[in-house]
């Protein structure tokens, strides 16, 4: 069986929206894009190349799957740690709007409803990973289907944007597996479901 695990990058007060550009996302006015890349040293890049190599496959919703297509494909070579997983293992995307074929190659369109992602579970054992993917890490969170988390959460707060985590009251336990802090004072934290 295979786990879906969600890496995220976070503020202290949650906020997951536009980590790494400018431009990234300025839905709802977001002014802060690319907040993160400060906090990335050679502890948080070890813990990002970590998560690729363990990866059997990407879990993404539409934007970042178009964010990541967009760039991956052509990479330097000095970033093909990351780009030689994301380029050759299977992506399947959760979207009302992409249709196959899709330019990006080994990528599948699961369709518009979430919970499709739950077939995933049925592979070979080695972990989906998702890298980003807001919208869709937050409902995969409402129907249960996250089953570790790896956060990374950089010592800024936004004042607001998109969350990962809902508004919902439902109370659900998580359990440390791992930690450290990064040289900028990020903590990097791994949690599977208690």
């Amino acid at each position: 069986m295979s786990r879906i695990v969600a890496c995220e990058f976070l503020s202290l007060d949650g906020v997951a929206q536009a980590p790494g550009g400018v431009d990234e996302d300025r839905d709802g006015g977001f002014q802060h894009g690319g907040w993160h890349m400060a906090y990335m040293d050679e502890i948080a890049q070890e813990w990002v190349k970590k998560g690729f190599a363990r990866a059997g496959g990407f879990l993404l919703g539409r934007r970042t799957y178009e964010i990541f297509a967009s760039y991956w494909p052509g990479a330097p070579d000095e970033e093909a740690e990351v780009a030689g997983p994301l380029n050759e293992l299977p992506k399947y995307v959760v979207s009302s709007t992409l249709t196959e074929p899709l330019a990006w190659q080994n990528s599948t369109v699961l369709g518009s409803d979430p919970s499709a992602a739950e077939a995933l579970r049925d592979l070979d054992g080695t972990d989906i990973m998702i890298f980003g993917s807001t919208k869709l890490v937050r409902s995969l969170l409402e129907l249960g289907l996250v089953d570790d988390l790896w956060l990374m959460i950089d010592p800024v707060v936004l004042g607001g944007g998109k969350r990962i985590f809902s508004d919902s009251g439902e109370l659900r336990g998580w359990r440390l597996l791992d930690s450290q802090v990064t040289g900028t004072g990020a903590i990097l934290a791994r949690y599977d479901r208690a």
